[in-house]
């Protein structure tokens, strides 16, 4: 049986966490995270960036697994009744709704991150039944070389035990006096050291992060998303998840988080207002172009569903007729509101300026 190498400490980690540097990052993350929480709730219909800015969440998490997609695939996972074709698509398109499902207990279950939830989150990721490891054999090695760096616990009770005391730290506001977002990245280093899960961790781990930034209201809704910086610090990611466990190192690991939410913040706020920015524009062009379709709800559609279909169209407007639908979308192409495409039988329509906010955001993120 392997031996693990690393104790899981009590939370919060008998060290002071409260150092001049932390403070100071944690001034501007709370700042970062204020302006985006305040600019994210001018857009009308929150849906739009709780569905948007998931999915390229799912892409830049599942990157960090070394399952990579394109853009195309993704925002095509949802147009056709057979899904993604690739099989990295698919498990980003899992991670989307492994991230959705979170969400939504998280209102019912009253505001609460339970055990429960984080089980059937893994369990629609990786399509399995089980919930925590009960059986030993589990490290994590190098990718490079192959080498053991970390053995988590292996015992099944063990994980059970840790697992719960994590739970009642996470949602007990009065178990340390800490900044929320310093006891974030406690909690997430704790998951990721117990590894509670026989695959997925990293994910689930990730998802676990935005939900509690919604729980204790630094966030209205579940938009920040820090796997695009992890993905491009991902070796100083691991080393410093080690460096914790080897020597204890808390406030490197602190800081490192706290500069991830900032930086994510930013980038975040500028996809928010370039969102906001471009359904401004559209909104203006169709009242002024096309009067006679304009509806809040199509302008919506166009910006909840990069890629729409007749079929979204007809559901969000309520429209009985599919010809209506098809009509709306073919004059929005005919006027260069969106690109008409074609797969087989079925058609679909780009928001090709939308799609391009997406992919310009990599080189502006870090």
């Amino acid at each position: 049986m392997l031996k693990q190498t690393y104790i899981i400490p009590n939370l919060p980690p008998a060290t002071d966490l409260e150092t001049v540097p932390v403070l100071k990052a944690l001034a501007a993350a709370n700042r970062a995270l204020a302006e985006l929480k305040g600019r994210a709730a001018t857009i009308p219909n929150q849906g739009i960036l709780i569905d948007t800015l998931a999915l390229q969440e799912a892409k830049a998490s599942s990157e960090i697994e070394n399952i990579v997609t394109t853009q195309d695939e993704l925002f095509q996972a949802d147009l056709f009744p057979e899904g993604p074709q690739s099989p990295a698509a698919k498990e980003v398109a899992l991670y989307r709704d492994a991230l959705r499902l979170g969400y939504a207990r998280l209102h019912e279950t009253g505001g609460l991150i339970t055990n429960s939830t984080l089980i059937a989150m893994f369990r629609l990721l990786k399509n399995r039944e089980e919930g925590f490891r009960t059986t030993p054999g589990t490290a994590l090695k190098n990718e490079s070389n192959g080498d053991i760096v970390f053995v988590p616990p292996q015992n099944g009770q063990e994980i059970e035990t840790h697992m719960s005391a994590l739970e009642r730290f996470v949602n007990d506001p009065d178990a340390c006096s800490l900044d929320p977002l310093i006891k974030m990245a406690l909690i997430h280093h704790q998951f990721e050291s117990i590894h509670p899960f026989s695959d997925g961790n990293g994910r689930i781990g990730r998802i676990l992060n935005v939900l509690y930034l919604t729980q204790t209201n630094l966030l209205d809704i579940p938009i920040l998303y820090l796997s695009g910086h992890i993905t491009r610090t991902k070796s100083e990611y691991y080393r410093l998840l080690q460096a914790v466990r080897d020597t204890g190192a808390w406030e490197t690991w602190v800081l490192y988080m706290l500069e991830a939410v900032t930086r994510t913040a930013h980038t975040t706020l500028t996809l928010v207002e370039g969102i906001r920015s471009q359904m401004a524009d559209v909104k203006q062009r169709m009242r002024a172009e096309l009067p006679k379709i304009y509806k809040q709800e199509l302008l919506n559609n166009l910006f909840r569903h990069p890629y729409t279909r007749i079929e979204y169209v007809q559901e969000d407007l309520n429209l009985r007729s599919r010809q209506t639908a098809a009509k709306y979308l073919d004059t929005l192409a005919e006027n260069g509101f969106v690109v008409k495409h074609q797969a087989g039988r079925n058609n679909y329509y780009i928001n090709t300026a939308l799609v391009r906010l997406f992919l310009d955001m990599p080189e502006n993120a870090s």
